[in-house]
């Protein structure tokens, strides 16, 4: 027994005492990805970037800089903080109501900074032009911010200002810069957006009592969608058919207090909330109800026609039809803060999209390489930096239709009209359509609201519908085209407004040429365009004509002919767009910066080519010559590579309203910045296994 025991200890003690057995797998540390920067991955800029900012934003950078420093030094602005670096923006995982609570405490922040200080009581074109800098400022950070001041300012503020006379001045305007009144904008009803003509809210005179009558008579009349009227406003501009001594005399503006000091809902007045959008829930939007609601007689804003004392209707205008095109001058404000807002929002996520993709890399294309960093790909340049292109296009239209409109006169009213109802729909749709694609060129990153990208694209959606639905803006740009067109030729005299000289040439055809310095001549591009918007009013006036001379009538003909209509309308606003591109071109004396010009210029002609079936629908390109632009946008792509840090850093955009994986996106998503990280009480082992 005993030696039987001896021989299994010394067994034993073999075991503990001989060397492991080497494990033929052994685990092995794998080299983690390390980030390499965005700057690391591209050369210097070949040019200076205050220049190229100052010629996209057009106008007092120095004012846009420090709204964004002012935005920064507040709590209220900053959505978190990782490691050193504080990011800006809109918590948009809050409840409806935090978000309307927040903007309202932003709002009262600046007030009290005096942001908004002569916004309404100072009238040259360069406080309109330092307003709309820091509107758009504003806006970049938080839609919802933006809208709610523009709500207040814009449309409320100049419709006192602009319908109203001396009296409403005095008595609104300095309280509404100091939002002491907050106002609101009662134009859109249940039944009736775009068609203002139709709204059926209806407002009578009582010239015993000097009153103004206002009532909801049906369900489809309440006012729907009115920003600011669920909580806040204390005030609102009411559009309403005014009928006098039974006569209906169309659309006209009162004013009309709908809360008291107190904040309680004042009588006759029923308010409701619109409820939780997919965007935009910062903005307070709600439905009104008038029940014979009673307001002073001097509460119509009167500067377009009056109702005198004893009831008797008053206007210097007498054609209905431009009475109420005055009535409609606040849409065109909007319109032009769309378009210009839409463009920075466009920026925000190209430049996150882009510094992404100049840090991402995804395959190897052969064994024992590194992977391809994902802006190389020709696929993703093709992705991308078209959309690069056409916003340096529209940024440059939009700084012009801005000034145009701030330094307006009687004449303009009509090309505004026209250029604002193009440039909002061409601009608001860019702006949709490069979102969706820096979403995607994300990846799974672009699904986290943090990085702005894919919550932008809820936010902005609304562009495409409020200030007048897109499609209907762009039948209204060939309507005003087409009755240029009309009116010529019933003179006998040669078009000239709105750009249109060129419709008096003969449609000739562009040479079939395809090599790439013909098709990135400006000259060439400008024809093209040009023969595409002549023949297509050509076509329409036709279409049009024909209808009418079997019996159809004028409005009826345009309405069926809606297809060529729309494409007319994006005719004559991309040919405006690459107008206005050339000329900022062609005044630019730094070599650098106009050889960039130049190539984007031609990537987003070339781009816009492509995307449009027209050119090949009627004949403007040949087969040939469409395959030939597809390659030369290929070529583009890559000579404008180099230089794309360079144009998105130009935009201009502060660090921190970018989404964090513009920049180093393995340290934010570190476990060391894990949000609501609690202590461990795994196992070091448990642990070793996770990591391994």
């Amino acid at each position: 027994m005993q030696s039987s025991a001896s021989e299994r200890m010394e067994v034993i003690l073999k075991h503990v005492e001989s060397p492991p057995k080497k494990d033929p797998f052994p685990l092995q540390r794998i080299p983690c990805l390390s980030f390499i920067s965005a700057e690391s991955n591209s050369g210097p800029p070949s040019f200076d970037l205050l220049t190229m900012q100052k010629l996209l934003d057009g106008h007092n950078v120095e004012e846009r800089n420090r709204t964004f420093d002012l935005m920064a030094s507040s709590n209220l602005f900053i959505l978190k903080h990782i490691g050193g670096d504080k990011f800006l923006g809109a918590d948009y995982n809050q409840t409806m109501e935090a978000q309307r609570e927040i903007t309202m405490d932003r709002i009262r922040f600046l007030t009290h900074k005096g942001v908004f200080r002569g916004w309404l009581t100072k009238n040259d074109p360069e406080t309109a032009l330092a307003n709309s800098a820091v509107h758009e400022c504003l806006g970049t950070f938080d839609h919802s911010l933006g809208i709610k001041i523009g709500v207040h300012f814009h449309l409320w503020g100049g419709a006192i200002k602009y319908l109203g006379t001396e009296r409403h001045h005095k008595k609104w305007l300095q309280d509404t810069e100091d939002y002491n009144v907050k106002g609101c904008f009662s134009m859109t009803e249940l039944g009736h957006g775009s068609n203002v003509r139709g709204i059926e809210t209806i407002t009578v005179y009582n010239a015993s009592t000097q009153e103004f009558i206002i009532n909801t008579p049906c369900e489809s009349a309440q006012k729907y969608w009115i920003g600011g009227a669920a909580n806040d406003a204390t005030h609102t501009v009411v559009f309403s058919q005014l009928h006098i001594n039974g006569k209906k005399e169309g659309v006209h503006a009162f004013v009309v207090q709908i809360r008291d000091e107190k904040g309680q809902v004042c009588q006759g007045i029923r308010i409701a909330d619109c409820g939780h959008k997919i965007g935009l829930n910062g903005v307070d939007n709600g439905r009104i109800w008038f029940d014979n609601v009673r307001i002073p007689r001097e509460n119509l804003l009167n500067s377009v026609a009056d109702v005198t004392v004893n009831g008797d209707y008053i206007s210097q205008i007498e054609d209905p039809e431009q009475r109420f095109g005055a009535f409609m001058a606040p849409l065109t404000s909007g319109r032009v803060t769309i378009a210009t807002n839409a463009v920075y929002n466009a920026k925000v996520g190209l430049a996150t999209a882009i510094r992404y993709a100049l840090t991402r890399r995804a395959f190897s294309l052969s064994q024992n390489t590194s992977e391809v960093l994902l802006l190389d790909y020709p696929s993703h340049q093709h992705r991308l930096l078209p959309l690069l292109a056409k916003t340096y296009a529209v940024s440059f239209a939009a700084v012009q239709l801005k000034k145009i409109y701030v330094n307006r006169t009687s004449a303009d009213s009509k090309l505004i009209h026209v250029l604002s109802s193009g440039y909002k729909a061409m601009c608001s749709w860019h702006n949709l359509n490069t979102l969706q694609e820096c979403r995607e060129a994300c990846g799974g990153q672009g699904l986290k609201t943090e990085n702005r990208v894919g919550q932008l694209k809820a936010e902005y959606d609304v562009q495409l519908t409020f200030e007048g639905d897109n499609n209907v803006l762009m039948q209204q740009v060939s309507k005003a085209l087409i009755g240029e067109y009309f009116a010529a030729k019933r003179k006998g005299t040669p078009l000239v407004a709105f750009g249109l000289k060129h419709v008096n040439a003969t449609n000739a055809s562009i040479q079939t040429l395809q090599n790439s310095s013909a098709l990135q001549n400006k000259d060439f591009q400008i024809s093209l365009f040009q023969l595409r918007e002549r023949d297509l009013l050509h076509r329409l006036a036709a279409e049009i004509s024909d209808k009418t001379s079997k019996g159809t009538s004028m409005a009826e003909a345009m309405l069926r002919s809606y297809r060529l209509a729309e494409d007319l309308g994006h005719a004559f606003s991309e040919r405006c767009v690459l107008e206005t591109f050339i000329g900022v071109e062609e005044d630019q004396t730094d070599t650098s910066i106009k050889y960039l010009l130049g190539k984007l210029r031609a990537l987003y002609v070339l781009s816009s080519i492509d995307e449009r079936a027209v050119f090949l629908r009627y004949g403007y390109i040949t087969p040939s010559q469409a395959q030939a632009i597809q390659l030369e946008i290929t070529r583009l792509c890559a000579e404008i590579r180099p230089h794309v840090l360079a144009l998105v850093d130009a935009f201009g955009i502060p660090r921190g309203l970018l989404g964090p994986i513009a920049f180093d996106w393995i340290k934010y998503n570190s476990w060391d910045y894990a949000e609501n990280k609690k202590e461990s009480r795994e196992s070091p082992s448990s642990i070793i296994t996770a990591r391994l």
